[in-house]
């Protein structure tokens, strides 16, 4: 658990750039002398260096804001969102994932009868707001600035209570020896109860993010039943797809 914990606490930081102590005790919801302890083993790794009040990281992250990823291939994302949407029918109980592609499925489904949708995402949540006939439901928790996601020790057990009959997942890399992986640690558990325990998984994804790999993988690309991307792959990911029996779905 401590091993564990350090870890996320270094992805944060990674994300985030600097943290005050109170922060990260609610995020970890541990006490401030554990939350130091912690901190003095990143210090000693070089990774964090301590400011008053909190930490900062010791190298600027490279890593883009949610809003700057957003912009990004914006047109291909909602081209792949559309398509997504098609998969949803009414009644259905689905989960919209955390991602820049994913968030532009809501406009599309505003007609549908008696959709409930949950997410953890603050863009996904926000959009559906003009659709009164949407139905919402947040796992709750921290808003991770990061990548505009609601993250929690107890969003787990919260979704938990509820029959998912479609997951629609955001990834950050798909490879094929690799899987399907995400580049926050925090969204890790979210991910993969979600993928585990729905009737159908539905990957989107552009063509930028294949042959690429993140920091964890939370679903192995076998195991998912719908593939969403705006080219044809290359040869060796079009055999893997037909092997497995998943479905490849582009506009061309």
């Amino acid at each position: 658990m401590k091993e564990r914990r350090i870890k996320k606490l270094e992805d944060y930081i990674v994300d985030t750039e600097r943290a005050s102590i109170e922060e990260l005790c609610a995020m970890f919801n541990v006490s401030k002398n554990t939350i130091r302890r912690d901190i003095n083993e990143l210090e000693k790794k070089g990774k964090i260096k301590k400011v008053y009040g909190g930490i900062v990281l010791s190298d600027k992250k490279t890593t883009e804001p949610f809003e700057c990823r957003e912009e990004k291939n914006k047109e291909v994302k909602q081209i792949i969102a559309a398509f997504a949407s098609s998969f949803v029918e009414d009644g259905d109980i689905i989960f919209i994932d955390s991602g820049t592609t994913t968030m532009h499925m809501v406009p599309h489904l505003s007609e549908k009868k008696n959709l409930t949708i949950i997410s953890n995402n603050l863009n996904v949540i926000v959009s559906s707001l003009p659709y009164p006939d949407l139905n919402i439901i947040s796992t709750g928790g921290t808003l991770f600035r990061r990548t505009n996601s609601f993250v929690d020790a107890n969003a787990v057990a919260n979704l938990k209570r509820y029959n998912i009959s479609k997951a629609f997942m955001a990834t950050t890399g798909v490879s094929i020896a690799k899987g399907v992986t995400n580049s926050s640690s925090f969204e890790y558990d979210i991910k993969k109860y979600v993928v585990e325990n729905c009737d159908k998984v539905i990957l989107l994804a552009d063509n930028t993010k294949l042959g690429r790999i993140s920091l964890t993988t939370y679903y192995d690309l076998k195991d998912i039943h719908v593939f969403i991307t705006n080219t044809r792959p290359d040869k060796e990911y079009l055999e893997f797809f037909s092997q497995h029996g998943i479905e490849l779905i582009t506009p061309q």
